[in-house]
């Protein structure tokens, strides 16, 4: 039974500290990914901005979707402080 329970402490462990890993990753995209909404929202051209709406959600649109984990990672991060406590 105990190594069942050191398995789960070194799994509970990894799990952490690639948690915190990929939070760092989804916050350091934060500015980029507001850049991309002002560029897809705003009038104007940069780059190739405007040429079709199909490539300006694929190079503009989808940095949108990284809301997404962001707000994911940042729920398990609550809930693990939480429940540390």
């Amino acid at each position: 039974m105990t190594y069942i329970m050191g398995f789960f402490a070194w799994y509970e462990k990894h799990v952490t500290e690639s948690l915190v890993i990929t939070a760092i990753i989804l916050y350091l995209q934060i500015p980029h990914t507001i850049s991309a909404a002002e560029c897809f929202f705003a009038e104007g051209s940069l780059g190739l901005y405007g040429f079709h709406p199909i490539t300006d959600f694929l190079l503009y649109g989808v940095d949108l979707l990284e809301l997404i984990p962001i707000a994911t990672v940042t729920l398990v991060i609550i809930t693990k402080l939480k429940t540390r406590k």
